[in-house]
């Protein structure tokens, strides 16, 4: 059949349009980025004058806002992956809440972290302040590196352990091994390992808990509204004494009675507006599991952007931290980690995260919600909720921990829980061992049902095994790897700038 000439013209013109939108996304992501370091150049030097050392502070500030950049770009997937992948957020609004969140923590309540990134990981540091300025740089320049790497295969990547590996690897190189605090490092290694298992462990107990209570009940509707505020009221209280521990510290330290109490008021605060809400709401929804999800949805929200708000505030150190290092160790000449926070330095990281996360964002978010097993409202929320508990009952117990790594375990976790009970119900409707001798339809019966039954397994693998063994590869190359690159940025650099 011939086409009409104007047809393919105008599906040509669409072709055309589409290549150049395409070509623009691509351009402008990296323009965007360069305009924000020419920025960051221009509002450090504006910050310091004109010193001898102003120099050597812009370039530090370059460096700071690509790390900002990048831990934006693959950080804070974790905190809003699941929040898109459940469907409880569309990607701009998800982008929107997290960059005001980001910024909001980063500038209210950030930098309490930056002595221990900057400092408490070297000992004995006993050298001239010029070379510990290129150690705070080459550990920053390495970590970007390794993280914009990880952004590009798609694997979300611990920042904090990448900072600590760039400060570990530039250390060495400038002072030898005796320079790095050791037990640190294990301690690190150690947290490492144990939170995804502990983030897993809580995200499926979570998970079968609301599976128990409300979605394998026959009346699903009358038990949400008693379970469903029980819940609320265990993430509100979780996130006001995460937020009083360890999100605020900055501009308030509460003693633990007080964190229990603002914990305990916020829990019974939200529970009694989650009760008369989920009442409300559930008489418009029948009683069905996809229905009753739906009332997981605003707390979904409100916890992501929780967690978003307390990364933040504690994750951006991992930007500013050397930063503040170099500004540190160039004011007073000597190689030490003073106490004040400049806010230039600190807006640096703010805005630099919430920009890397609206340029580059998308692609990790999409992998976290998306690629690892399939979320709905109830699964999206209890990995958030996991998060947030996990986090707060390591920082009670004094153990570093990744909230990366947290967040990911715990929707492995949900996947892992939803495939062992898909296999436990395939195999309860199997065909008993007796009934294969007299029944030809029978389990394994012939050739071609054994196939067939074998690839009905391979469908109930509900988590993406290819997705779980990037990210775990990437995990445990982390440290090395922006150690050795740190070491190698900083010898190349030392013999042009020492």
């Amino acid at each position: 059949m011939n086409r009409n000439p104007l047809d393919k013209e105008l599906q040509h013109i669409s072709g055309m349009n589409t290549a150049s939108q395409a070509l623009v996304q691509r351009t402008a992501a990296p323009g965007l980025a360069i305009l924000f370091l020419a920025l960051v150049a221009m509002w450090a030097a504006a910050s310091v004058g004109q010193t001898p050392t102003s120099i050597v502070i812009v370039i530090g500030s370059i460096v700071a806002g690509y790390m900002a950049l990048n831990i934006g770009a693959n950080d804070v997937a974790n905190n809003m992956g699941p929040a898109v992948g459940a469907r409880a957020l569309t990607m701009p609004a998800a982008l929107l809440i997290a960059a005001v969140c980001e910024a909001a923590g980063a500038l209210l309540a950030g930098g309490d972290v930056v002595e221990t990134v900057a400092s408490d990981l070297l000992v004995g540091f006993n050298i001239a302040p010029a070379s510990f300025v290129l150690v705070m740089i080459s550990a920053l320049l390495a970590a970007a590196t390794w993280v914009h790497l990880s952004t590009f295969i798609g694997a979300p990547v611990s920042t904090t352990h990448s900072i600590v590996g760039g400060v570990t690897g530039a250390g060495i190189a400038a002072a030898g091994l005796s320079a790095v605090s050791w037990p640190d490092i294990l301690v690190i290694a150690f947290g490492w390992v144990i939170s995804p298992i502990a983030g897993g462990a809580i995200a499926a107990l979570l998970l079968f808990l609301t599976q128990i209570a409300i979605t394998r009940r026959m009346d699903k509707l009358r038990a949400a509204r008693t379970w469903v505020p029980v819940f609320v009221a265990v993430m509100a209280g979780t996130f006001a004494m995460y937020l009083a521990d360890k999100g605020l510290q900055r501009v308030w330290t509460p003693g633990i009675f007080t964190t229990v109490s603002i914990g305990l008021l916020a829990a019974a605060i939200s529970w009694a507006i989650a009760f008369s809400g989920v009442r409300r709401r559930s008489l418009e929804l029948e009683n069905r599991k996809k229905h009753v999800a739906t009332l997981f949805r605003l707390p979904l929200i409100l916890s992501a952007g929780l967690l978003s708000f307390s990364h933040g505030a504690n994750d951006v150190a991992n930007a500013i931290g050397p930063l503040a290092a170099i500004v540190s160790t160039l004011s007073h000449g000597t190689a030490a980690v003073g106490t004040d926070l400049p806010f230039w330095v600190l807006s640096i990281g703010a805005f630099g995260i919430s920009l890397g996360l609206a340029l580059y964002g998308p692609r990790l978010i999409r992998t976290v919600g998306e690629q690892i097993t399939k979320l709905n409202e109830i699964r999206a929320f209890c990995a958030a909720l996991s998060t947030g508990l996990t986090v707060l009952v390591a920082s009670a117990l004094g153990m570093p921990v990744s909230t990366t790594h947290i967040a990911i375990g715990a929707v492995f976790g949900i996947g892992f829980l939803r495939e062992y009970r898909s296999r436990r119900e395939m195999e309860r409707k199997s065909v008993p061992i007796y009934a294969r001798f007299v029944d030809p339809r029978a389990l394994n019966a012939t050739p071609e049902m054994a196939f067939a039954n074998a690839r009905e397994g391979d469908h109930r693998r509900l988590i993406r095994r290819q997705s779980v063994y990037r990210i775990m590869g990437a995990w445990m190359v982390t440290l090395p790897c922006s150690a050795l690159l740190a070491g190698l940025v900083f010898l190349i650099v030392s013999q042009f700038a020492l």
